[in-house]
């Protein structure tokens, strides 16, 4: 027939080869794998949220559904990221969006690796879910979590007796307004704890070696600059580190960490160390009674021998080296030199100021900036004025 042309045996057999390898309608056998593993997790997904036991276990197994039976979630779902199969068998690279019920404006998002298998029917499961590597341990990875809700707080534990939760509530129920009395109203007002059954369940939620946290009661997770729609800040407990204190040093850890999710928004790269954690530092200590040496021991020790610090700390003492001396004057060098603008220029003063340095991007100039438009002085004045402070304080 004119016009029309004939096809060779090798190229027909190649144009079938390829048919058969992607499909009538072009897609991959990869890509067609990664389709169904993304409905299996979206079923996953379902099943968690409705707190439906049997559903889930039809997806596999992974975690333990009595890990997740008691969180209170408002949003769960897993996206695909990768997949990497070998015949009936796979591992899936997912990210994990999740939201805490009444606390996280935003998903909070987490790298989770899922072992597949595929079974007779052709229909994949999960045989294992675990953090991604580099990821950090969500709390249900280590025991079935449990849930204690203050009147402005949650509380979630694992390996905790309920009576231990009952307290981190009550001291974040009264954390709340103290901070909110200080600061101002420009936060959630709420607080999210979460208390691991030890440093080494603490360290496993931040991703790096327990001995980076030992002697640490808490810290606060979240985003610098994070804004207002971001995911509540957690404040992870070290119950080991936590056991220690007293009743007052328990109450002060957990405002100061509070002060932490309250100023979140308002402190960036700008912001010093001194500055962030002594501010949290005069917010902790604020209505607990406590006269200078008692809150600045080590700082007070130092004076007294003659050992004035001659600068305000740099970001580099705060760091967890061991060396708790150290550490310790570090944070009550930042206290006493936001309780100095406190008391001199005034409380409201002191939350202008933080707030100034904040709203620079950047650290080269920011403190120099706010400390001229907010309290009329210089670095190098006021350095100087801290440092009679001291004298008159501590000496």
């Amino acid at each position: 027939m004119a016009g029309r042309r004939s096809v060779s045996p090798v190229v027909a057999t190649l144009v079938a080869l390829l048919v058969l390898l992607t499909g009538c309608g072009g897609r991959s056998a990869a890509d067609s794998a990664t389709a169904d593993v993304q409905r299996l997790l979206e079923r996953r997904a379902a099943a968690v949220l409705d707190h439906d036991e049997r559903a889930y276990a039809r997806t596999g197994t992974g975690v333990d559904f009595s890990h997740l039976r008691a969180l209170p979630l408002a949003g769960w779902s897993y996206r695909v990221t990768g997949l990497h199969r070998t015949g009936d068998t796979a591992t899936a690279d997912a990210e994990l969006r999740y939201r805490v019920a009444g606390y996280d404006r935003m998903p909070v998002t987490a790298g989770r690796t899922l072992r597949l298998s595929r079974g007779a029917d052709g229909q994949w499961s999960v045989d294992a879910d675990r953090p991604a590597r580099k990821s950090a341990q969500q709390l249900w990875d280590q025991g079935p979590v449990q849930v204690v809700r203050g009147k402005r707080s949650l509380v979630l534990g694992v390996g905790q007796p309920g009576r231990s939760l009952r307290g981190y509530a009550d001291l974040a129920d009264r954390a709340v307004p103290a901070v909110t009395e200080a600061w101002g109203t420009d936060w959630g007002r709420r607080v999210v704890l979460l208390v691991p059954k030890s440093l080494e369940g603490m360290a496993g939620l931040l991703g790096s070696p327990a001995s980076s946290y030992r002697g640490i009661a808490a810290v606060t997770t979240g985003e610098t600059g994070a804004p207002a729609q971001a995911p509540a800040d957690r404040v992870i407990v070290n119950p080991d580190a936590f056991a220690l204190l007293g009743t007052l040093g328990e109450q002060v850890v957990v405002t100061h960490e509070t002060t932490h999710v309250a100023t979140r928004a308002h402190t960036t790269p700008a912001t010093p160390l001194w500055l962030s954690e002594g501010y949290a530092d005069w917010v902790g200590y604020r209505a607990a009674g406590r006269t200078p040496p008692e809150a600045a021991p080590e700082l007070s020790r130092a004076v007294t021998q003659g050992q004035i610090p001659s600068a305000l700390p740099d970001d580099r003492d705060f760091g967890f080296t061991g060396d708790a001396s150290r550490l310790a004057r570090a944070y009550e060098s930042g206290w006493t030199a936001c309780r100095l603008i406190a008391d001199r220029w005034g409380e409201a003063r002191l939350g202008e100021f933080y707030r100034a340095v904040g709203e620079h991007r950047k650290r080269a100039g920011a403190v120099e900036e706010a400390m001229r438009d907010v309290l009329g002085t210089t670095p190098e004045a006021f350095t100087a004025q801290w440092r009679d402070y001291l004298r008159v304080q501590l000496g």
